[in-house]
């Protein structure tokens, strides 16, 4: 008997993890789908230009940083206004529980060299960035279709 009381633990603990909420399930589904959008505008923006020097796909890869280098955060989502133009950038925040959004304006920050890569460099600390309010993260809408 014992033996298949602990036969059952491992499938018990298993069943346990994979169990989420269903706020949780519907946040990484829209986490998942903001991802794509993200990878998507970044391959039809190509080799231009976004913003501070670099391209959306290089925004996109980027950490967020402090002056000293401490990581805050990754950047998740470049947002852009009616013209087009960069106004802000959609960083998860590094150490919260559960994981928040937060867009950080684009000015005041400047691009700072890590090896090969480039992060982003803030000026804010982290409280001022976790006293930044949540970034609406929406599913988004693929386009009507023309005609």
């Amino acid at each position: 008997m014992k033996t298949t009381a602990f036969a059952v633990l491992p499938a018990f603990a298993l069943a346990l993890a994979g169990c989420e909420s269903q706020a949780e399930q519907e946040a990484d589904a829209i986490e998942d789908a903001v991802e794509q959008q993200a990878d998507a505008s970044a391959m039809a923006a190509g080799t231009a230009i976004a913003a501070l020097g670099m391209t959306e796909a290089q925004l996109l890869e980027a950490d967020l940083v402090s002056p000293t280098g401490e990581d805050l955060g990754d950047v998740e989502q470049v947002r852009r206004d009616a013209s087009g133009a960069v106004e802000g950038l959609v960083v998860e925040l590094d150490d919260t529980d559960p994981d928040r959004w937060v867009m950080v304006p684009i000015a005041g920050l400047t691009a700072r060299p890590d090896g090969d890569d480039m992060d982003v460099q803030t000026a804010m600390t982290a409280a001022d960035l976790a006293a930044l309010p949540d970034a609406q993260m929406t599913m988004p809408v693929a386009p009507a279709p023309a005609g």
